[in-house]
């Protein structure tokens, strides 16, 4: 079996003001049912990962929030940060815990914000996955692109190494547009999707071969864990580790060695990135139109077509004669942006933080 691992942080910026500091996207049911995007990570999972063997990262703030939707996971399988130091120091921290719990485990990382249709396809990939981490690979999953994305890693493949999973020649996080627009012409890259498979005493080893202080902090803070001291040495080491991500702390170098792999992910996949994305990844009616949010039965269309509308107020939400826009009513603020802008919302964010208001974000 594996170990599952859902670093679970982040604000979620570009969905605001769905999404906020205290509640981000990953507590909210995005998911075209009434479960979050953490829970449906963690069902996917499950004909891989028991309750037992599944755990989530995550900040204090969030902490109480993700034990409670996630009630089957054992408590001492919540790891929580006292504070961001991105995405490499959270899964290493998973990963030595578990190793000091089960040593030669095989570990899984996936994020709890994504949206991915085929499941049973998904766990075929995984396990093939699975059997390349056996071998001693860092596997990563790939997807296709359907578009330049500069806010994607590319993966450049290569030949098959080990069942399904190819070399990795070339491990490139969010290159400059017009890389990546040659990338996804060239038919040679995939995306990286963020979700990776590895033998954690391997995963360990190539940290401290690239970053021998954050492996040594790393090392010292998982030894305690399950101690009295862990708070303490928890105080004491974690912050002063490094902030970067596994991208660049890991996989860019470990590719360069010839340790990577991918397992090409032949199943639809979103990071629910933001309104847009969403509305392309989820059933729409018959007018193209996604509406969710608890309150959506409040919500009235005539006329309205390819438009995202989300209500959680209670108060009716009424559209007419509007095509392609994104609509989100929350108590405390009301969001209209057409589709096409989606990504901008992060911009507003930014402007209330600069105002300092906050309570808003």
């Amino acid at each position: 079996m594996l170990y599952s691992v859902i670093p679970a942080g982040g604000s979620g910026t570009r969905l605001w003001p769905l999404s906020r500091a205290g509640h981000p996207k990953f507590l909210h049911p995005l998911t075209g049912s009434d479960r979050s995007l953490l829970q449906a990570t963690v069902d996917r999972l499950g004909p891989l990962s028991p309750a037992d063997r599944t755990y989530v990262v995550t900040g204090v703030s969030h902490a109480v929030a993700v034990s409670r939707q996630l009630p089957d996971v054992p408590e001492a399988n919540i790891l929580v940060e006292p504070s961001q130091r991105d995405s490499c120091a959270a899964i290493g921290l998973a990963a030595a815990v578990i190793a000091h719990r089960d040593p030669g485990a095989i570990m899984g990382v996936f994020s709890a914000d994504h949206l991915i249709g085929d499941e049973a396809r998904f766990v075929e990939v995984i396990r093939e996955a699975m059997a390349a981490a056996s071998a001693g690979y860092l596997a990563t999953l790939g997807i296709t692109p359907t578009r330049p994305e500069v806010g994607f890693g590319y993966l450049k493949i290569g030949t098959l190494v080990h069942g399904a999973a190819r070399q990795v020649e070339e491990f490139r996080e969010k290159p400059a547009h017009a890389l990546a627009v040659q990338y996804t012409e060239s038919g040679e890259y995939l995306w990286n999707a963020g979700m990776f498979v590895f033998q954690v005493e391997t995963f360990l080893a190539e940290l401290d071969r690239q970053k021998p202080e954050l492996h040594a902090g790393i090392q010292a803070i998982a030894a305690a864990w399950d101690t009295p001291d862990r708070d303490a040495v928890l105080a004491d080491v974690w912050p002063g580790l490094e902030k970067i991500s596994i991208d660049y702390a890991v996989m860019e170098g470990a590719a360069a060695a010839g340790r990577v792999v991918t397992v090409p992910g032949d199943f639809p996949w979103s990071d629910v990135g933001d309104f847009h994305a969403l509305g392309e990844s989820l059933p729409c009616d018959d007018a193209g139109n996604l509406i969710l949010g608890a309150d959506r039965a409040n919500v009235l269309t005539r006329d309205v077509k390819d438009s995202v509308i989300v209500s959680s107020t209670g108060r009716v939400v009424a559209a007419i004669g509007v095509d392609n826009l994104v609509i989100v009513d929350t108590p405390d603020a009301l969001m209209v942006v057409p589709r096409g802008r989606a990504q901008e919302v992060k911009q507003i964010v930014d402007e209330l933080k600069a105002r300092g208001e906050d309570r808003y974000v």
